[in-house]
């Protein structure tokens, strides 16, 4: 068959598919609605973080731009709380200085809330106690901190402070003031902690020292020693475990 002279046109072009936006979603799928229907804990953590967020972007809901994030750190909490406002805004379109801070808050909300209900005279028996006490603070940084736990005769926590931080592989510590703190709590023994962010949890030589400096203090104060742990990648050494306490 010969062609005309103009060509054949398709009786229509297929459009592209439009996003919904959250507003267009059945009540019970969207985030605050669903929320307030059924309570937070019918939420996953991506609708959690949309709620945070509040909107998304051209291409992505707030509930699709809150997956891609909880993606990008394989949907772990813990990593999550390592990203700065400026990975936020750098990585995410859509998330921009603002939203960023959003998130961050309500994360650090959480650790704070975690905080308050873990030193509510908290009972430390071993190391391992020590250990799940003194984690959520050391675990997420990137520098190194010392912290010490300050006991009652009872070995229930009156206070956790941070004592020195440094830079990464290594931070000086004020002998005085831990003792001051000490005295000003009454406080029977203390357990010292401090975080190695390489991951590399052995001692160093300088950890030893600082230790054996800290313990000889505590004979003179009558304030014992009974630990120091080194943490790193998830886990701990302990020196009163390992036969290495001075």
């Amino acid at each position: 068959m010969a062609k005309t002279g103009e060509e054949t046109q398709p009786m229509y072009e297929k459009q592209p598919r439009k996003r919904l936006s959250i507003k267009q979603w059945d009540l019970a799928d969207r985030p605050r609605e669903k929320m307030m229907m059924f309570g937070r804990t019918s939420l996953s953590n991506a609708e959690l973080l949309a709620i945070i967020i509040g909107s998304g972007n051209a291409n992505l809901s707030a509930v699709d731009l809150a997956k891609q994030i909880l993606g990008s750190v394989g949907n772990n909490l813990h990593e999550l709380s390592k990203l700065s406002y400026k990975d936020y805004c750098n990585r995410f379109k859509g998330i921009g200085p603002a939203k960023a801070l959003n998130i961050i808050a309500a994360l650090e909300l959480g650790f704070r809330r975690k905080e308050t209900a873990m030193l509510e005279r908290q009972q430390i028996i071993s190391s391992y106690d020590a250990y799940t006490h003194v984690a959520q603070f050391l675990l997420d940084l990137d520098y190194e901190a010392f912290y010490v736990i300050f006991l009652d005769i009872k070995s229930k926590v009156l206070k956790t402070e941070c004592v020195s931080v440094g830079g990464w592989n290594t931070t000086v510590v004020d002998v005085r003031r831990i003792f001051k703190i000490a005295l000003e709590y009454n406080a029977f023994s203390i357990i010292l902690a401090h975080n190695h962010p390489s991951g590399d949890i052995q001692p160093s030589r300088f950890d030893f020292d600082t230790t054996k400096n800290i313990c000889d203090a505590g004979k003179v104060m009558s304030i014992k020693v009974r630990d120091h742990l080194i943490v790193g990648n998830g886990t701990f050494y302990s020196m009163l475990d390992n036969g290495s306490l001075p």
